[in-house]
């Protein structure tokens, strides 16, 4: 079983900045790449960000590349998300998640097995 924490979410303004955090326990997590995902209200989740298991490659969508960057810490079972310049169309709910097949990142929600609970990002404009 593995058991992810989302926090960091809030009120941003447009073109502000805000850090996300996912924090995992229960499982040997660094053996794990991981994915951020997002879900605006009344759209299917999306996919944002991903980085596997020794953070060595990264992958975005176009619609993040360039402002948002994520990293993991394997000391502290912890990835993170930094959104900069963010854009009112980046409010959703934030979710982590861990893959089916532990190396590999798809962009695909269904090869997720492990969720968070997620957290919300609000951009004002």
């Amino acid at each position: 079983q593995v058991q992810l924490v989302e926090s960091g979410g809030g009120l941003g303004q447009a073109g502000g900045s805000l850090r996300l955090s996912c924090a995992a326990s229960g499982r040997t997590f660094s053996n794990y790449a991981v994915a951020w995902f997002r879900q605006a209200p009344e759209k299917e989740r999306e996919f944002v960000a991903g980085i596997t298991f020794s953070g060595g490659t990264t992958y975005y969508a176009d619609s993040v590349k360039g402002r948002f960057t994520i990293s993991r810490d394997n000391g502290k079972n912890t990835v993170y998300l930094q959104m900069n310049s963010l854009k009112p169309e980046d409010t959703a709910v934030y979710y982590c998640a861990l893959p089916n097949t532990p190396w590999l990142i798809t962009r695909r929600r269904l090869d997720y097995d492990y969720w968070g609970q997620g957290t919300q990002v609000t951009v004002s404009s």
